[in-house]
């Protein structure tokens, strides 16, 4: 453990920016697994709805530094094409 006040602090703070990291990183997996069972279902509309609202988590996660911006393009596209496949 840390005798220093700054490492005290750097300590604290630092498990706090991992908490926020993890509970976001924990809602766009919600987010994306929605889709995926609305695609599974084979319901067009629904996935749809989803695809939006998975998009809209992982944007604000990129915006605020948990995802990198290559990484979410990445995952939104393929959330796309899924959703695009179900005719």
């Amino acid at each position: 453990m840390a005798n220093i006040k700054s490492a005290k602090k750097r300590i604290l703070v630092s498990q706090t920016k991992a908490d926020r990291n993890k509970a976001i990183r924990s809602s766009v997996k919600t987010a994306c697994k929605k889709v995926y069972a609305a695609i599974d279902a084979n319901d067009k509309e629904a996935a749809k709805a989803a695809l939006v609202n998975a998009t809209s988590v992982i944007e604000k996660a990129t915006s605020k530094g948990v995802y990198h911006a290559n990484y979410a393009s990445r995952k939104v596209s393929r959330l796309a094409i899924a959703v695009n496949k179900l005719a």
